[in-house]
C-alpha cells in the first residue's frame, strides 16, 4: 500500500501564509505607512506653521502614548468576544486613519493633541483585536511565522511611510502630505475586512460584560513568562534615543547636519533588520520554541546596549549595534505574540493580548524616560547601563520561567 506522500515546503508554506494571514500582513504595512506620515511631519506642522515650543511635541506624545496603553489594556477586554473583536478591528483602523488625517487640518496645538490622542486611542483599542483575530486564522504550530510575517509588514511600514512623508512634502506641502496619509489608512481598514472575510466563522458565544481580567490571563505558565517579558519592556527604551546617541557620537569633526544624516541612516538600518529577521524568527519558534527567540532577542538587545554604552565614532563602529538591535526587537515582538498567543486560555486571548500590549506601552514609556534622565542627569553610558541590567533581569526571569514544569 503506498504511503501517503511528505507535504511538500510550498504546501507548509500555504498553511500559514494564508490569505487572512495577507491580510492582516497588509493592514500592518498600510496602517503604519499611514501613521508615519503625520508622524514623521508632526514636528514641523506644529513648530513651524503652528509656532509651537518643542515642549509642546513633548507634551502631546506623552499624552497620546499614556492613552494608548490604557486604551490597549481595555481593548483586550472587548477582543475577549470572537465577534466583537472584528468589529473592533475594523473599526480601530479606521478612526485611526481619519483622525490622523485631520491633524493637517488643524488651526491650533489643542486641535492637535486632541486629534493625535484620539487617533493613538483608537489605535490602541486594535491591536488586542488584531493579535487575537490572527490566532483566530492559524493553527497554533504556525503562530510564530503568521506573527513573524505580520510584524516584518510593520515594520516595513515604518520604513516606507517616513520615506513617503519626505517625498510629498517636497509635492504638496506638509498639511495635505498629512491629509492624504488617509489613504493608506482607510486601504488598512479594508485589508483587514478581507482578513475577516477569509476567517473562520466566529465562535457564537454568550454575551458577557465587558471587564478587564489580568488575574486569570496570568495563571500558569504565561503568568511566569510575563515576568521575564515585563523586565524586558522596562529597558525597552524608544528607538530615537538610539538615533540621538548616533548624532551626538558622529558630530565631533562632522556639521549637525551631516551627523543627523548618517544617523537616520543607521535608523533605516535597524529597520530593515527587524523586517528581515521577524519571518525567521517566527520560523525558529516554531520550531524549537518561542521562548527561545525571546532569550535571543533579549540577549541581542544587551548586547547591542552595551555596545552603544561604549561609543564609536564611526558608521561603521555603531552598525553593528543598530543592526543587532533590529534584528532582536524583529526576535522579541514575534515572540511575545506567538507565546501570548499559544498560552492565553482561548476565551481570554483578548485579554491577554491587551495586557501584553499595556505592558509594551507603559515599559517603553518608563524606560524611555528614566534612561532620558539619566543621560541628562549623569551620562549616556550610565543611562544604556541601566538597561543593560534590565535586559540581565528579563534573561534571569525568562530562564526561571523556560524551567518551570
Amino acid at each position: 500500500m503506498a504511503s501517503d506522500p511528505q507535504p511538500t515546503t510550498a504546501d507548509a508554506e500555504q498553511r500559514w501564509l494564508t490569505p487572512g494571514v495577507r491580510g492582516i500582513g497588509t493592514a500592518s504595512f498600510l496602517a503604519d505607512v499611514g501613521h508615519e506620515i503625520p508622524t514623521a511631519l508632526l514636528p514641523n506642522l506644529l513648530t513651524a506653521t503652528l509656532g509651537a515650543p518643542a515642549a509642546a511635541l513633548g507634551l502631546i506624545e506623552g499624552i497620546a502614548d499614556g492613552l494608548a496603553g490604557v486604551a490597549r489594556l481595555a481593548g483586550g477586554a472587548i477582543a475577549d468576544d470572537p465577534q466583537r473583536r472584528r468589529a473592533q478591528a475594523v473599526a480601530g483602523y479606521t478612526t485611526t486613519a481619519v483622525l490622523s488625517s485631520l491633524i493637517g487640518a488643524a488651526t491650533t496645538v489643542w486641535q492637535v493633541a486632541v486629534l493625535r490622542a484620539g487617533a493613538w486611542a483608537a489605535r490602541g483599542l486594535r491591536v488586542p483585536a488584531r493579535n487575537a483575530l490572527l490566532a483566530d486564522i492559524v493553527p497554533a504550530s504556525v503562530y510564530g511565522r503568521a506573527y513573524g510575517f505580520e510584524r516584518a509588514m510593520d515594520n516595513l511600514g515604518a520604513i516606507v511611510g517616513p520615506l513617503l512623508a519626505l517625498g510629498l512634502v517636497g509635492l504638496v506641502g506638509t498639511r495635505t502630505a498629512i491629509a492624504l496619509s488617509i489613504i493608506p489608512g482607510l486601504l488598512a481598514a479594508l485589508a483587514i475586512v478581507y482578513a475577516i472575510r477569509h476567517a473562520p466563522r466566529a465562535e457564537q458565544r454568550e454575551r458577557q460584560p465587558l471587564r478587564i481580567r489580568i488575574r486569570p490571563v496570568l495563571a500558569g505558565r504565561l503568568g511566569r513568562l510575563m515576568v521575564g517579558v515585563s523586565a524586558f519592556e522596562f529597558g525597552n527604551m524608544a528607538a530615537t534615543l538610539l538615533i540621538l546617541r548616533a548624532s551626538e557620537l558622529l558630530t565631533p569633526g562632522r556639521d549637525q547636519d551631516r551627523a543627523t544624516q548618517l544617523a537616520l541612516g543607521l535608523y533605516v538600518a535597524y529597520n530593515v533588520a527587524a523586517t528581515v529577521a521577524s519571518v525567521p524568527a517566527g520560523r525558529l519558534g516554531d520550531r524549537r520554541g518561542a521562548v527561545l527567540v525571546l532569550v535571543l532577542g533579549v540577549g541581542l538587545f544587551g548586547l547591542a546596549y552595551s555596545g552603544f554604552a561604549a561609543g564609536g565614532s564611526s558608521v561603521m563602529a555603531l552598525a553593528p549595534w543598530f543592526v543587532a538591535a533590529g534584528v532582536a526587537i524583529g526576535c522579541v515582538e514575534t515572540a511575545e505574540h506567538a507565546v501570548v498567543a499559544a498560552l492565553a486560555p482561548v476565551e481570554l486571548r483578548g485579554s491577554a493580548f491587551g495586557l501584553l500590549a499595556a505592558v509594551q506601552s507603559f515599559g517603553n514609556l518608563a524606560a524611555s524616560a528614566i534612561a532620558g534622565l539619566l543621560w541628562t542627569a549623569v551620562s549616556p553610558r550610565v543611562a544604556f547601563a541601566y538597561l543593560v541590567a534590565w535586559m540581565l533581569l528579563a534573561l534571569a526571569g525568562l530562564a526561571a520561567a523556560r524551567r518551570a514544569p
